[in-house]
Formats: C-alpha cells, structure tokens, sequence
C-alpha cells in the first residue's frame, strides 16, 4: 500500500513538473500536501506565523526558479514542511541562535575596537560596520563584517571554531590573528598569525602568515601578501620609512575607511616616511604627508583628493 502511495505520488509530481496535470489533479496534490503540512509540530515563538512563513518560501523559491506563472501552489506547504524535517534533524534554525542578541558595532570618522564575550579583540576601521552576539551560544561563533575594513585577534577555543562572514566569503578560525578588508569591488583577508581557511561560491583556500586570500569577479585566489599589512596598525604606532606614497595611500584607506582621487599618477611613486599614531586623525597623517611632499590632500566626506 505504501509502495503504491509512493509511486502514485511520485508520477503525478513528475507529471505535474511537465505541466501535464489536470485540474483534479492538482486538487490532489495541494489536498496532500497541506495534509502533510498540518501534521507538522510548529513552534510559533520562534518559527512565527507558519501561514505567513510558508509563503515567504514559497515566494523564495519563484524567485531562484524565475518561473512564477508555471510554480506549483501546493509547494509551499512541502517546502514548509520540508523546513520542519530539516529542524528536526538540526540543520538550520537552531533557537539558541535565533535567540542570540545582535549588537552592531560602527565606526565614524575614526577606528575603534572592542573586546567579544570570549575575549577575541575586533578593530574596526574608520566608516565600518560589525555585528556580533551578545553572547556567543552553541558550537560556533559566528559574527559578521557588514561593511569597511577590521583586524581580528581571535581568542583560542579549538571546540568553537570563529566564523566572520564578509560579503560573499567566509573566513573560518580556532584562534589567530588577521586583517579583512570588505569592499564592493572584492574582498581580501591577510593572515599575521596563524592558520586560517577562506571559502566562497564553492572554492576554499587555507592561508599561513603572510599570505592573503582575494575574493574578485567570483574567483577566490592566494597569493604572497604585502609587508606593510603583517601588522596590526589599527592598534600599534607605525612608521614607513622610505615607503612610496601609493603604499601610504593604501594602509589610510583601509585604516580611515576613505578612498582617494589623484590626477597625477605619476606621485604615487614618490618615496616618503611617515609616522602614524596608533590614534591619529586622518586630517593629522595627512597633515604630515602635506608637509613632506607639498602636495595638497583635501578630505571631502569619505573622499580624499589629491591636488
């Protein structure tokens, strides 16, 4: 009986994704599945409302498929029941997640850091946003880099692995320190200390000190990474002796969070050394370059213009 269930049922799916089904058949199926559907243990106070949420599934789903007018309206109680199963064996949708507090962390016109409930020390660059548990539950740690650019310190705690996702990446840890820089163009994450794994779109990359991973165009790649990056100056007094300008121009942006604008390329290979305060204003470093090149740096905004 069971056997023939299965195999009935199977058919008229089958016939149905070929828009081969009659109206009486349809009927059978929508009957069926909503049938199923109520059968299902739904926790409301975390779930919510399961009319309103099979519909958002359902709605989902036309969307990835593009194909609204052909879609089946009793899949959205296979997919809800479907989401139900999944729960039940632990998937997705824990409750000591979803009852996790969100903090988000942001930053103005100057870096700031802040230590986490397991002690992991996050700096923030200027014009970034951070979000993170108030308490981190469960066999994860898992917080996210919603915008700019921030260097980690992750506190050991092989048991719960650190999880940041950024963009379209996520950046995988135990304990160890690096930079992540989140752009809208890519995404790169520079390791100082430490072993890290950096995956995206299905490709994975593990990285050692010095090397960096660059998520561009969809392709995740590893490569050497600069020097000047090996260090945490978000908290730390740097100075680049003899350093050109471009580089200079490429540690401000990722510490201030501003990009720049030049109309004379040809400066960036100028050589230059410069002290950089671990709590300096953008306006003082700029100061600083202003009087050793007789160049004029003007901060509009989030922008930086070179004259």
């Amino acid at each position: 009986m069971i056997k023939r269930i299965k195999h009935s049922l199977e058919y008229l799916l089958d016939k149905s994704s070929r828009g081969k089904t009659s109206s009486a058949e349809e009927n059978l199926l929508h009957d069926f599945a909503f049938s199923e559907y109520q059968k299902s243990k739904w926790n409301n106070d975390f779930m919510g409302n399961p009319e309103i949420e099979s519909q958002n599934m359902y709605d989902e789903i036309q969307l990835r498929i593009g194909k609204k007018k052909s879609f089946r309206p009793y899949l959205k109680y296979i997919a809800a029941a479907s989401i139900l199963f999944l729960l039940g064996l632990g998937f997705f949708l824990r409750p000591n997640v979803l009852n996790q507090k969100q903090i988000t962390f942001k930053t103005s016109s100057i870096p700031k850091s802040i230590q986490l409930s397991d002690g992991s020390k996050i700096y923030l660059a200027a014009n970034s946003s951070f979000q993170y548990p108030e308490k981190f539950e469960g066999d994860q740690r898992t917080v996210s880099l919603v915008k700019g650019n921030a260097f980690f310190e992750v506190a050991k705690d092989k048991k719960h692995p650190f999880i940041i996702h950024s963009g379209e990446i996520q950046t995988r840890v135990v304990g160890t320190s690096f930079h992540i820089q989140l752009s809208k163009l890519n995404c790169k994450v520079i390791v100082v200390t430490g072993k890290v794994n950096v995956s995206g779109k299905g490709q994975s990359v593990d990285l050692v000190p010095n090397q960096e991973a660059l998520f561009e165009g969809e392709k995740l790649t590893k490569q050497l990474a600069d020097k000047a990056f090996l260090v945490n100056w978000y908290n730390k007094d740097v100075t680049l002796d003899q350093t050109t300008l471009k580089q200079v121009i490429t540690i401000l942006q990722y510490k201030y969070g501003v990009s720049f604008e030049y109309n004379n390329k040809h400066v960036l290979a100028m050589p230059l050394t410069v002290f950089i305060k671990k709590d300096a204003t953008l306006e003082n470093v700029l100061e600083q370059i202003n009087y050793i090149t007789n160049l004029k740096f003007k901060v509009y905004g989030e922008i930086v213009k070179v004259d």
